[in-house]
């Protein structure tokens, strides 16, 4: 192993989010993002600092003490699909599945990357929305579709009735333009820092989900909900 990787922390905790909800994992989250949502509620990853450096070894011995039984990691971000972090990812999760871990992968969507999504048993798909001020390619979901259909979720966080008619547009042009649609898609209402919960913007958006025909899952933060918006490690 001679890839160094930048890491922001190594940690276990309950996924809070999208379809494995409530399931206990290890969560490696890689320090590096240049993708730059201007709602994101981990900024503290974006910068690529050389201090976050780790050999591949100790992250492993990291994350085998911290897994004791649970044999399954996440590995997120930051951006853990940017081109600086690729190497380490692909090392990292081959020594992974050496060792019986299933591994998920957080994928922000702004590009497929098949070299990482083959190895990796789940794929955490973003659709980034209005809200973000960042774009996912339609055509991205379709290849996502087409190349891994059973090994992804798309997830998105939901701002405002914007942000969910952006999803069903979406989720329109991937049925016109694949047959292969079969996924599950989860609509995360927004929980942002410092913020009380969104009780209004929860109902608002399962209210437009049943009204448009039920397409998405709507799935909260329950990690937010258990420990406040602005509690990090959790």
């Amino acid at each position: 192993m001679n890839n160094q990787a930048l890491i922001n922390s190594i940690y276990r905790a309950i996924e809070g989010e999208g379809i494995f909800i409530g399931t206990p994992q290890v969560f490696v989250r890689y320090q590096g993002c240049a993708i730059g949502c201007i709602n994101c509620d981990s900024m503290d990853t974006w910068d690529f600092s050389e201090s976050s450096k780790q050999s591949l070894t100790k992250i492993l011995e990291t994350i085998d003490l911290e897994a004791k039984k649970i044999k399954r990691v996440s590995i997120t971000g930051g951006d853990p699909l940017h081109p600086k972090h690729i190497p380490s990812v692909l090392e990292l999760s081959s020594a992974l599945k050496t060792k019986n871990y299933f591994i998920n992968i957080e994928a922000s969507g702004t590009r497929v990357v098949p070299e990482v999504f083959d190895i990796v048993d789940f794929i955490s798909f973003d659709f980034k929305t209005p809200s973000t001020g960042v774009k996912t390619p339609v055509k991205n979901i379709v290849k996502m579709c087409e190349s891994y259909e059973g090994k992804f979720q798309v997830k998105a966080v939901i701002e405002d009735e914007k942000d969910f008619y952006a999803c069903l547009h979406a989720i329109d042009e991937v049925s016109k333009t694949t047959l292969k649609n079969n996924f599950t898609w989860c609509l995360t209402p927004a929980f942002s820092p410092g913020e009380k919960f969104p009780e209004e913007r929860f109902i608002q958006i399962m209210d437009l989900n049943q009204e448009y025909g039920g397409l998405f899952r709507v799935i909260g933060q329950q990690h937010k909900w258990v420990f406040g918006p602005d509690q990090k490690q959790v």
